[in-house]
């Protein structure tokens, strides 16, 4: 059993945050989550009223909030962020301010509070683009957008900040998809099951290049192992987390394959390929985790697939091509965040 802790979970609404926060809950733990809750109140419902579950609706860059988020806390998941290139580039000086301009205040705030552990959740987009048959935490990181310029900074101002009695830990998940709370339209493997279930289409632009995934429930795993393991098994180390590289043709197959199956009406759903001008194809490794840690992501993109599929089918998931909380770039639109 491991020991409960008193975490703090950073954009605990978001995507990730809102599947992460309820298993945190069911393992024993305290948490805290500090959220601006743009995608709605509605996304931790199922864990509202749960004793152990303190929600701080607040901005990470407002010292006073961030100061009574982290009290009483022993560790970290900063997951909240600016994400995804498109978002970020809609507002770049936002997208700075938040992901970049709060960090290191933010840290500093957990180190005085007393965290002993800190997690943060970079990306695989850090790397850029490497010739290498596999990209191992060891290459050099070459980020080609502000996005993935100002994760690859934090890791820095991590890793700058990590002291005896506060370990440090960054994680560089791939693209995370599969059925959520928080539901986000606005990754590969979601994009292309919404098309295919709502438009019975799917369009693949170029095909070639590799994408790496993991399921959202292998995601969130990978966090409680990073609560649960030996602080030696975590400070100053950095982790790829991901399932598989596949290919964006290969992913389009997968989604029409079982929605294909699964489709009432009886029908294929069509595949067109179009020409692209982002040629950019990934493929991470992830054999350092599983080495060390023995994290193996075991769900499979067919799982996220099917899962979407049943949310479709019992109505948790309406409205997905014009509702904007399934997509970043839509919401902080609307809302005009600055």
């Amino acid at each position: 059993m491991t020991a409960s802790r008193n975490i703090l979970v950073t954009g605990g609404a978001g995507y990730v945050g809102s599947v992460l926060v309820p298993r945190f809950l069911a393992a024993g733990h305290t948490v805290t989550v500090l959220d601006l809750y743009l995608y709605g109140h509605d996304v931790l419902d199922a864990v509202a009223g749960h004793p152990r579950l303190i929600q701080i609706k607040g901005d990470i860059r407002h010292s006073a909030v961030v100061e009574k988020a982290v009290a009483g806390c022993d560790t970290v998941i900063h997951l909240a962020c600016i994400s995804n290139d498109p978002s970020f580039e809609l507002d770049p000086t936002l997208g700075k301010s938040i992901n970049y301009d709060a960090f290191r205040p933010l840290v500093r705030a957990a180190k005085a509070a007393g965290v002993e552990r800190f997690v943060y959740a970079s990306s695989s987009s850090v790397y850029g683009i490497k010739d290498e048959p596999e990209v191992t935490e060891d290459l050099p990181l070459d980020p080609l957008t502000d996005y993935s310029k100002f994760k690859a900074m934090c890791e820095t101002v991590l890793h700058e900040e990590r002291a005896p009695g506060f370990a440090t830990l960054v994680i560089r998940p791939a693209t995370v998809c599969g059925y959520s709370p928080r539901q986000r339209l606005d990754v590969i493997v979601n994009i292309l099951t919404n098309h295919a279930v709502v438009n019975q289409k799917i369009k693949v632009f170029g095909g070639q290049q590799l994408r790496p995934n993991i399921h959202i429930d292998d995601m969130a795993r990978a966090y409680e192992m990073a609560v649960s393991l030996p602080v030696e098994k975590v400070d100053g180390k950095v982790f790829n987390a991901g399932y598989d590289n596949a290919t964006v043709m290969d992913l389009a197959e997968t989604v029409r394959d079982i929605v294909s199956t699964d489709n009432k009406l009886g029908r294929e759903i069509d595949l067109e390929v179009v020409p692209t001008d982002d040629n950019r194809s990934y493929k991470v490794s992830s054999r350092k985790i599983a080495e060390e840690w023995g994290f193996v992501a075991d769900k499979t993109i067919a799982d996220a697939v099917r899962d979407l599929l049943d949310a479709f089918k019992d109505g948790r998931l309406r409205d997905t091509m014009d509702d904007a909380a399934y997509y970043n770039i839509r919401t902080m639109q609307s809302l005009g965040l600055h």
